[in-house]
């Protein structure tokens, strides 16, 4: 037996009834059956204003109850031209005790939750006698089975609770019995242990479909309303939103709850258990295949499933610096919500505690602001923490997919898109599971979001990107064998067909227009015609394929003299050779500018932070109008490696060469210790800060000794590292004293930068930095005292090739 559910629009018209009607006769040919129904469309709306005018002495009520009246008799004539005047007769008696209830209210002049919910229920009661008497008309074998009968709740009147061990064994009892192939049953109501009448809450006609299906463990769950499942997005707002053909329960539930209105959160959970399929079906297009729901990962390799929204958001914000390390705030703050019943959307903390940020729907925002300061009135009064900060006319706007936690980038990929369109984002979060990134932004701006979000994710037509590596080593390597992993996945999930037409290592290079194979491109590679770097350039040139990408995997200063005369031929340049955009301003300034010109992208992602979006998220704040105060960060990657790991019982040495023997260091590990290489990435930042600076402009504070620095070679630099070992155990001990950690930082604030070991106390961003990572913190217009912080793997071959690798897809979506 299935179980079929229609909402309000279904059932809203002649015309739809009939349809309806329709679809039972043909399903009942073939099973018994249970169908769920709302109340006509609009009724339970109606019944609330009626009901309000009756408990306001209002005596319009009754003209109201007309209207009501009136439009089911009209339906139950138009459905049934003969009709029996029985059956007229049994509508008029419910219409009475309709009336009856609302000149109560009048008399009393009140309207409780437990009144109320005797009344909304009656749309329920009289749509089903409709359904029911129009199905009988036909002769087919229908039978109206009150639910109320059926389920039992708590006294929690207007969103009762169900007591599943006392509803289940009737539902299965009533059905065990039942002989009819039809039974019509009133969604949304439910009686209390004492025989009281409630209601489910929102959505409750799908939940009272949910928990008759998971008591006679139905094949399968069909929610029918007016549209062909659910959507890429809502298409009242993106006409290209499609129907989505597949679902797991975790993806429908994110889309329900983040504003997918066919279908609501609680309806999932009791089929959920039972693994009951769910399928939304369209009752204006029956044949449409709707959208399928079940226990099984739905993706078909696709990493959003969908993107939804929450309008009329309030985003309060509670902060103060006596917040930080004190236990109990967060407890005071959210009992302090659910003891008032206001429903949190929306939660994010920054890792420092100075700071939580939530959303709650905008009614509710005055109301959740004047009891929390009430709550922490004494901590206030004391300027311990400030009065609670409250944003209106927002709303959330949320990506989807069960598959992205698998997938690095997507939410770079979100907030790129958002920050490019001029789409300002108040807040973010993120789940463990990955399931969901949802984004605060304007109210005014949530067309234009999902519009231009639906566009990135969802209408990305397939293009070819003919990509030309010249730096084939560590990061080359890997490169290549992240392209060759994920090339079926670009074309099938991004719609981008990536060739590697080129390869160039330093004695020979490879070429072939239709894509070099790259299961034996090492072979082919060493058979490869003589290399030189203008002849890579030129055989680029006289390919002449489109959208071709060169990607410097190299650290060499002449390729980096290239970048022009690639970007002036509208070739993309993707790049983790430092040195062009280090140089001297005016070289880093033409290329700026002959990127625009030609409209060739330019892009040096892993120049800063390996794979981490640390430019990327730059130039969307600036992008955005927002303006870079300052910038701390610790940036190197093998720096902060060889800190991690040596301490009084290592030899700085042993650590050094152990740092360049798993590839965190240069060949030359001089050129990280000495803070050069840190030097270049903070004069990055600050030139795409909008700072006219030089290399030389860069205070670096050295902590090598001197015959560090003057030493003639790589293996003579190792012997004075074992020299000066002393030198560099004080630094640990004067750090360790004091409890500190030692992090090379480099700092940029006010139009002046400088790079040198530091001691790191407890509590700083940057004590507990491990391993490889590094760390970048933005101080910013918007982000005055809470900076903007990015941290992550920062050195290493596979997380910078995946930098790399996210800047050639980069140019294929600007």
């Amino acid at each position: 037996m299935n179980v079929l559910k229609f909402g309000g629009t279904s059932v809203g018209s002649v015309e739809n009834i009939n349809k309806v009607v329709n679809i039972l006769e043909d399903y009942a040919k073939n099973e018994a059956l249970a169908c769920v129904v709302s109340a006509v469309g609009g009724v339970t709306d109606k019944l609330i204003i009626v009901g309000k005018l009756a408990q306001n002495k209002d005596a319009s009520f009754l003209s109201e109850f007309e209207v009501i009246k009136t439009l089911h008799l009209d339906l139950i004539s138009q459905l049934i031209p003969d009709c029996d005047s029985k059956v007229v007769t049994e509508l008029e008696e419910i219409l009475n005790d309709l009336k009856s209830l609302l000149d109560g209210i009048f008399l009393i002049n009140e309207l409780s939750p437990k009144t109320s919910d005797k009344l909304v229920g009656f749309g329920e009661l009289l749509s089903s006698f409709i359904i029911t008497e129009t199905l009988k008309s036909k002769g087919l074998d229908a039978v109206r089975k009150n639910s109320r009968d059926l389920i039992i709740t708590n006294n929690n009147f207007t969103k009762a609770d169900v007591i599943y061990e006392l509803t289940l064994p009737k539902i299965q009892e009533y059905f065990k019995s039942a002989n009819q192939r039809i039974t019509v049953l009133p969604g949304f109501i439910a009686s209390s242990e004492h025989g009281e009448a409630t209601t489910l809450g929102r959505g409750g006609s799908d939940f009272t479909a949910a928990i008759v299906a998971t008591a006679i463990e139905a094949g399968q769950l069909e929610i029918w309303t007016d549209v062909s499942g659910m959507y890429t997005a809502n298409p009242k707002l993106v006409k290209q939103a499609q129907p989505i053909e597949k679902l797991s329960y975790q993806e429908a539930m994110e889309l329900s709850h983040f504003g997918a209105k066919v279908l609501y959160p609680p309806t999932i959970q009791p089929v959920l258990i039972q693994n009951i399929p769910i399928v939304i079906k369209n009752t204006l297009e029956p044949e449409a295949p709707g959208t399928y729901i079940t226990n099984d990962e739905q993706s078909n390799g696709l990493t959003v499933r969908g993107i939804t929204n929450i309008d009329n958001i309030a985003l309060l914000t509670l902060e103060g610096n006596s917040m930080v390390g004190i236990p109990g705030f967060s407890k005071r703050l959210f009992e302090t919500l659910a003891i008032n019943k206001i429903n949190v959307i929306l939660i994010t903390q920054a890792s420092s505690e100075h700071t939580i940020c939530f959303a709650v729907d905008e009614a509710d925002g005055d109301h959740a602001k004047e009891v929390i300061d009430f709550n922490f009135g004494y901590e206030i009064a004391l300027r311990k923490i400030n009065p609670i900060l409250i944003e209106k006319d927002l709303a959330i706007v949320a990506l989807v997919g069960d598959n992205m936690k698998s997938h690095q980038g997507i939410s770079g990929k979100m907030f790129s898109t958002l920050g490019k369109n001029n789409i300002n984002i108040r807040a973010i979060a993120q789940g463990a599971s990955e399931r969901n990134i949802s984004t605060v932004i304007a109210q005014q701006d949530v067309k234009k979001a999902l519009n231009t979000l639906h566009e990135t994710f969802f209408e990305v037509k397939t293009k070819q990107l003919n990509v030309f590596i010249s730096g084939v080593g560590n990061v080359g390597e890997r490169l290549v064998e992240q392209i060759h992993q994920q090339k079926k996945y670009l074309r099938d999930t991004l719609k981008i067909n990536l060739r590697v037409v080129g390869l160039s290592n330093s004695r020979t290079m490879l070429f072939d227009e239709d894509g070099i194979p790259l299961k034996n491109w090492k072979e082919l590679l060493s058979k490869g015609e003589k290399a030189s770097m203008e002849g890579f350039f030129n055989r680029i040139k006289l390919l002449n394929l489109r959208n071709s990408v060169f990607v410097d995997v190299t650290a060499n200063e002449e390729i980096a003299k290239l970048y022009g005369k690639y970007l002036k031929e509208s070739i993309a340049v993707v790049a983790c050779n430092k040195i062009a955009c280090s140089s001297d301003f005016e070289n880093y300034s033409e290329l700026k500018y002959l990127s625009r010109k030609y409209n060739a992208p330019l892009l040096f992602e892993t120049n800063v932070g390996a794979g981490l979006p640390v430019i990327d998220t730059l130039n969307n704040l600036i992008a955005s109008g927002d303006k870079i105060k300052s910038i701390q960060a610790v940036l190197s990657g093998s720096l902060n490696f060889v800190f991690n790991n040596f301490n009084d019982t290592t030899k700085f040495h042993d650590v050094v060469k152990q740092a360049q023997a798993e590839g965190y260091t240069e060949p030359d590990p001089r050129i990280d210790l000495s803070g050069v290489d840190v030097a270049r990435k903070i004069l990055i930042l600050a030139r795409e800060s909008g700072s006219k600076m030089e290399l030389e402009d860069i205070t670096n504070h050295s902590f090598l000794t001197k015959s560090n620095l003057e030493s003639k070679s790589v293996d003579d630099f190792y012997k004075t590292l074992i020299d000066d070992e002393a030198h560099f155990q004080k630094l640990y001990s004067d750090a360790k004293a004091k409890n500190c950690q030692l992090k090379y930082v480099a700092e940029f604030n006010e139009g002046k930068a400088s790079v040198g070991l530091r001691e790191i106390p407890q509590g700083h961003p940057f004590y507990n930095l491990e391993g490889k990572d590094n760390i970048v913190m933005f101080y910013t217009h918007r982000y005055i005292e809470q900076p903007m912080i990015i941290k992550g793997a920062g050195a290493g071959a596979d997380v910078t090739a995946s930098g790399l690798f996210a800047d050639i897809i980069r140019t294929g979506n600007d």
